[in-house]
């Protein structure tokens, strides 16, 4: 049996008849009939025979549909993990990006991709924006997120957002209370955003953060206030030159681009 002579006698016992396979098919129905005589004369054994006018499979067609069916089944789950693929259903996220938003926007933007795609698998590995472009440039995460300056010659980038990051700008928010003439009295010096925001939550003081970490956590109790002048440094997207793009990973980027421009506090 050829593929062909496979797929009419399977579509003729899913069906239970030559006209249902003709129509499964999208052939005509002496189309059908003439593969199924070549079949039978290849086999030199009758697949089916006519009781009262209907096709009735033979004891040798029931021995190998089981075995048939197996192989069509595959070809049904080939067809099927190709849409998944083409929709962006199916793949793997593999992403790399600085501790505060990978603990915002970003953790936010995963969990919602992948609530109404759960044959998506995700590796999300939180870092210094150096550490990030380390992973993109050796090609260990797909996507990098992560803050101004990135500069190598191997990877591309785009603006994503534009807002307030981390302690490694120190000397932007020290440049702007110097212009202000303003001292600031510092109690407490972190390393990480995330523990800023929760040193201010139990009374510790006033923390300069990140807004879109703050916005991102929803924590009740906790008063966000835009710091003026507003202190501006680009957050970027970072791929490798030369990997080409998944299907699941263009379409997560077009989520997160949504979910940063629906964000309160940039």
């Amino acid at each position: 049996m050829n593929l062909r002579h496979m797929e009419v006698f399977h579509a003729i016992m899913r069906t239970g008849s030559v006209t249902g396979a003709a129509r499964s098919l999208n052939v005509t129905q002496p189309a059908v009939s003439a593969v199924l005589k070549h079949c039978e004369s290849q086999l030199k054994m009758k697949l089916f025979t006519r009781v009262s006018g209907r096709l009735q499979p033979t004891a040798e067609a029931r021995a190998i549909f089981p075995e048939i069916a197996a192989i069509f089944g595959r070809v049904e789950a080939v067809n099927s993990l190709t849409q998944d693929l083409v929709g962006g259903r199916l793949g793997t996220l593999s992403i790399a990006a600085a501790f505060p938003i990978a603990n915002g926007y970003l953790a936010k933007a995963v969990a919602t991709f992948i609530a109404g795609r759960p044959k998506v698998r995700v590796a999300l590995q939180s870092l210094t924006s150096p550490q990030v472009l380390d992973r993109v440039v050796n090609r260990e995460v797909e996507l990098g997120i992560a803050y101004e300056p990135v500069v190598s010659s191997e990877v591309e980038t785009r603006v994503i957002i534009t807002y307030l990051p981390q302690a490694l700008f120190r000397r932007y928010v020290d440049r702007a209370l110097s212009a202000a003439g303003i001292v600031p009295n510092i109690t407490a010096q972190v390393s990480v955003s995330l523990t800023g925001i929760m040193l201010a939550r139990h009374g510790a003081g006033i923390a300069l953060v990140e807004p879109l970490l703050v916005a991102s956590m929803g924590l009740p109790g906790t008063v966000a206030r835009p710091l003026k002048p507003r202190i501006d440094v680009k957050t970027l997207l970072i791929r490798h030159k030369t990997t080409p793009h998944s299907k699941v990973m263009n379409e997560f980027v077009g989520h997160l681009s949504r979910i940063v421009a629906t964000e309160p506090g940039q």
